[in-house]
């Protein structure tokens, strides 16, 4: 645990924390989904705020996908790489199995919990540091000027260049409630006729998902 707080650049009062913090739900009742629920809120907060003080001439929707550019799931999976979590991400044997501790959505989701879990270990202002740590070099590189479309747009705006059919997006099934329910999404087109899957917790997310890897497959094979 200590080397995982030596690369947060913060060490835990209270260490069940950042246990609970790291617990996936196939270990029971008590997992990390309520800290990711806080550690999400945190995070656009703080990102937010920092994004509105660094570009004071941009407008609201510039800053919206400057935003969702830093704090998608993508983005987060690959902070999650670079401090090595999957080595302590704590999985139940189906999971373990399975390697979910690689699985980007599962380590995107303990990102989240973490900052929870240092929230209610410390304060917003010690929390906000953390955060701004771990994103330093992806708000440097920012440039307003740049798109940050979307996945969905960029696959409308590809289809649409080709003169093609626009995709349809279906859910085909939800399991769970609530917080706990998972989402799975089928993307489809019909010239060319392709068709992908995938899940998340929201379906706007799985969308996303769908779009980002039919789009890949299109700038890979062409039409």
């Amino acid at each position: 645990m200590k080397i995982l707080e030596d690369k947060l650049d913060y060490h835990f009062k209270d260490l069940n924390l950042l246990q609970l913090a790291l617990t996936h739900k196939s270990i029971g009742s008590k997992n990390y989904e309520r800290l990711e629920f806080l550690g999400d809120s945190l995070l656009g907060f703080v990102i937010s705020k920092k994004l509105y003080d660094l570009f004071p001439d941009i407008d609201e929707g510039k800053l919206s996908r400057l935003r969702s550019h830093l704090v998608r799931g993508k983005t987060l999976s690959e902070i999650a790489k670079e401090i090595d979590l999957k080595e302590y991400i704590i999985l139940g044997p189906g999971e373990l199995k399975s390697g979910g501790m690689r699985r980007e959505s599962i380590q995107a989701d303990v990102i989240e919990a973490i900052l929870g879990a240092i929230y209610l270990d410390s304060d917003l202002e010690t929390t906000r540091n953390v955060i701004l740590k771990l994103f330093a070099e992806r708000v440097d590189m920012l440039d307003p000027n740049e798109s940050l479309k979307d996945a969905k747009t960029q696959l409308q705006e590809l289809l649409q260049k080709f003169k093609r059919p626009l995709p349809e997006y279906q859910l085909i099934e939800m399991i769970g409630k609530d917080h706990d329910a998972i989402f799975t999404v089928k993307c489809s087109t019909v010239e060319p006729k392709t068709e992908v899957q995938e899940s998340a917790k929201s379906i706007k997310r799985a969308e996303q998902m769908c779009a980002k890897k039919m789009l890949d497959y299109f700038l890979k094979n062409g039409f």
